[in-house]
């Protein structure tokens, strides 16, 4: 979404509210495209219930757009009785989540305010899939935004970095600016890259949100798996690692958030009224 996505987006949701279909809701895109959103997600005349305050957000991964990243997660929240809306971001060469890292977490920004404006809450919960469980964090402690974050979920997310390799799409267009396989978002993502210094530069929180961490041993992309945790206290945040509650669980990076231990961690962590996951929640075991 472009910069000033913000009023034309809100005045739009407004608009067209009350015929949204949830299964097909529409948003606006880059170049006055129109793009699908996953089942459950982008209804604009949703409010917020007393039992979910928090409208969630979730945040797609590197070349992952809205509607294939959640189209499993989206539903069960909506499901459970919450307020879900997605975006896609970054776009370049007609690939999502492939932009710099910092300029996509501009784009959150006024995403996150068109939804604060829509359902009338003060704040938002964030739930992110790689990219998308680590972008947020730039938008929270460099552009203003922890004030409006409740929380933010990352699933399998690149906090510090990987110290492996981030392999485009097939047909993905590089952008020649970038020597990591044309990706400026891949540039990155890679550990110790400028970008990842600037991001843990004062911490890996930010006063205010809490933050809960899930992460696999299977990873094959965020290398290594907990590379993705974050330092900082209890009440603040919590990591956990899937196979520490279901052994046998064997979901890789791609599909983390088509997991079904992960959405009941996911719904979980969202259930609490404050602070992170219980790092002592014991989810249903597939």
């Amino acid at each position: 979404m472009n910069k000033e996505v913000s009023m034309s987006l809100l005045t739009r949701a407004l608009s067209v509210a009350a015929a949204a279909v949830l299964s097909t809701s529409l948003v606006a895109a880059p170049a006055q495209a129109v793009e699908i959103s996953p089942p459950g997600a982008n209804d604009w005349s949703c409010k917020p219930s007393t039992e979910h305050p928090y409208p969630v957000i979730l945040v797609p991964g590197t070349f992952e757009s809205m509607v294939k990243n959640w189209s499993t997660l989206s539903p069960y929240l909506k499901s459970a009785g919450y307020c879900v809306f997605a975006l896609n971001y970054g776009e370049t060469n007609g690939v999502y989540a492939t932009a710099p890292v910092a300029e996509s977490a501009k784009e959150l920004a006024p995403f996150v305010d068109a939804v604060r404006s829509a359902t009338g809450a003060k704040q938002v919960d964030l739930v992110g899939h790689s990219q998308g469980g680590m972008m947020p964090r730039y938008y929270m402690g460099f552009l203003g935004g922890a004030k409006y974050v409740h929380q933010l979920v990352g699933i399998a997310p690149s906090n510090h970095g990987t110290k492996g390799l981030i392999v485009p799409p097939p047909g993905f267009v590089p952008d020649p600016d970038y020597t990591v396989l044309g990706c400026a978002a891949c540039a990155d993502q890679q550990a110790g890259s400028a970008f990842m210094q600037q991001l843990n530069s004062s911490g890996d929180t930010v006063t205010g949100p809490s933050y809960t961490v899930i992460s696999t041993v299977y990873d094959e992309v965020v290398i290594p798996y907990n590379s993705q945790f974050l330092n900082g206290p209890a009440r603040q945040v919590t990591n956990i690692t899937i196979q520490d509650k279901c052994p046998a669980d064997v979901f890789e990076h791609d599909q983390t958030p088509n997991d079904p231990v992960v959405h009941q961690i996911v719904a979980h962590a969202l259930g609490k009224p404050s602070g992170p996951a219980d790092p002592a929640y014991q989810p249903f075991c597939i």
